[in-house]
């Protein structure tokens, strides 16, 4: 039972230095540095749980992310957690819907992330108090009580509330087998970890070697800055992994839409399952254009980690844009809003493959897809999950991989929860990393 009265929110800038080693790095993010708005929400309540939540950021303009936190929290303190969840729809639209605020977004930039970082601790929060693991407490909810939690304005035209209960009533057959498959095989995911661009290749050859090892089968490559040494890079990597394994690629917004076309036709030799993100990402016609072009050459369009709201998958859903959808636990307006994304993209009947990676984007990704599996899709057709190998140390309750697949998380709560020696040791400017490196710039 939801209880208590919020009190306290705090935000934190925490920031990792992963552009040392071109971690992250693709044709377009060329120096990442994986960080995070770290919010953390306290109670009166006499359990003294907290909730933490998160966005994710590349470095530079995380302390804007935090500002944006800082000029949402009266929405949220003093409010009642039961209330808040009593009613989480309406609670939702009172921080989208901000008259102030809302000039500034509306449901998109830098608000929508604080938004869900918001929004993600009072999740995290909810499940620790019901004692369940995010993914669990979904999966338990009566349909009329998710969808409660659901902002249906703007996509009734594709998906009304009536047929996501639809939806929800038809997933109810045979839930309990797939739980229990999710508990015995877990989830099937992806890497891009072995790929960045920035990576010599000799590190490639090395990671893709003990990946394949470690029995991954399907890969990602970052393509898009240099034609010749994509095919180079590509040829290497399909070399190395063979003609069964799955190979996808990654433009990360680079091209013009005839661009696009071009580079993959010359690409298409090493059959890549998708390309993803091939232009910008709110350039839903452009997206059409290139899925078009692409289908005779048996290559999809996957997009969605830099999908602003519900209504630009709406939209890339009525336009056949994109082939495989990819939800992003921290660009969306939290859960809440990623469950309207999930219901549309089973009407649509495309596959759902998050985007994850970044600080703590796998943690809090796998309770979506898992959830996805168990209550809305029920299918595994054509469907992954994408997984990083970056900075899971300084979660508490760290993803779970066993062989190429996530284990569904069994700790109470959203998975957002980050060791407070991390928190201290990463905080910028401040944290002890920090001062060494932005020292060491001075000198």
């Amino acid at each position: 039972m939801a209880r208590g009265r919020i009190s306290r929110l705090s935000v934190r800038d925490i920031r990792f230095p992963t552009s040392l080693g071109g971690h992250g790095s693709d044709a377009m993010h060329t120096d990442p540095d994986y960080s995070a708005a770290y919010v953390i929400l306290e109670t009166d309540a006499e359990d003294g749980l907290k909730g933490y939540g998160i966005t994710f950021t590349l470095g530079r303009g995380t302390e804007v992310v935090v500002c944006a936190v800082n000029a949402l929290a009266h929405h949220v303190l003093n409010r009642d957690v039961g209330d808040i969840v009593g009613d989480f729809r309406g609670f939702y639209r009172q921080l989208t819907s901000d008259g102030q605020l809302r000039w500034i977004g509306p449901e998109k930039g830098v608000v929508h992330l604080a938004t869900a970082a918001v929004l993600n601790a009072v999740w995290d929060l909810w499940a620790k108090q019901e004692g369940k693991p995010l993914w669990k407490l979904l999966v338990d909810m009566d349909p009329r009580r998710l969808l409660s939690c659901i902002d249906f304005r703007y996509i009734t035209d594709v998906l009304t509330e009536e047929e996501a209960h639809e939806i929800l009533q038809r997933g109810q057959v045979g839930k309990r087998e797939r739980e229990e498959q999710m508990l015995t095989e877990g989830y099937p995911a992806y890497t891009t970890s072995c790929a960045w661009l920035g990576y010599p290749d000799a590190t490639l050859q090395q990671l893709c070697s003990e990946a394949l090892k470690d029995g991954w089968t399907r890969f990602k490559v970052k393509v898009g800055a240099d034609l010749q040494d994509d095919i180079r890079r590509c040829r290497l990597i399909r070399n190395m992994i063979g003609p069964e394994k799955t190979l996808m690629m990654d433009a990360n917004q680079r091209w013009d839409v005839p661009e696009a076309v071009e580079w993959m036709a010359r690409l298409a030799e090493f059959r890549p399952l998708w390309i993803e993100e091939p232009t910008s990402p709110d350039d839903i016609l452009g997206h059409a254009a290139i899925s078009k072009a692409l289908a005779p050459l048996g290559i999809g369009v996957a997009t969605g980690e830099q999908c602003h709201n519900r209504v630009i998958f709406k939209q890339l859903l009525q336009a056949k844009a994109l082939q495989f959808l990819q939800i992003d636990s921290c660009r969306l307006g939290s859960v809440n809003e990623n469950l309207a994304v999930l219901l549309m993209a089973k009407k649509f009947d495309v596959p759902v493959c998050p985007h994850a990676g970044g600080v703590g984007l796998c943690e809090l990704v796998q309770h979506l897809i898992i959830f996805d599996f168990i209550s809305v899709s029920a299918s595994l057709k054509d469907r992954m999950c994408e997984y990083v190998d970056h900075l899971h140390e300084h979660f508490k309750y760290p993803v779970r991989i066993k062989e190429a697949s996530y284990m569904p998380p069994k700790d109470a709560g959203y998975s957002t929860e980050m060791k407070e020696e991390s928190v201290k040791k990463h905080q910028y400017p401040d944290g002890e990393v920090w001062k060494k490196l932005l020292g060491a710039q001075g000198d």
